[in-house]
């Protein structure tokens, strides 16, 4: 499906680093909790992201991450999730996509 430029703008995604981090046990596929700070506009997200095949919860915790951050807030479990952490989906592995540099928190992707 093809889509156009006006549809492409109105996707906020934006760098964040991510603050706070814990396992999830209530979930039924494994993974982390975590509190994203999206920079003074935004501030700070909660959300949970099936990274545990890949990363550790030390390994990211204070990582910058690039996230939706306007869709609608969706419960998971006992969290209500207000973002969406992009990465490269391969099955149950899934690499998060970052700045190659440490950015400014809240800078938008265009």
């Amino acid at each position: 499906m093809e889509i156009n430029w006006n549809d492409f703008q109105k996707v906020d995604m934006r760098v964040g680093t991510i603050i706070e981090i814990e396992d999830f046990p209530e979930v039924k596929n494994p993974a982390y909790k975590m509190h994203i700070d999206f920079g003074q506009e935004t501030g700070i997200k909660k959300t949970s992201a099936q990274l545990t095949t890949r990363y550790k919860k030390e390994d990211l915790l204070g990582k910058q991450v690039v996230a939706v951050v306007n869709f609608p807030k969706k419960q998971i479990a006992n969290i209500m999730s207000e973002c969406l952490v992009l990465g490269a989906v391969n099955g149950k592995d899934i690499t998060i996509i970052q700045p190659e540099a440490k950015l400014e928190n809240g800078l938008r992707i265009g």
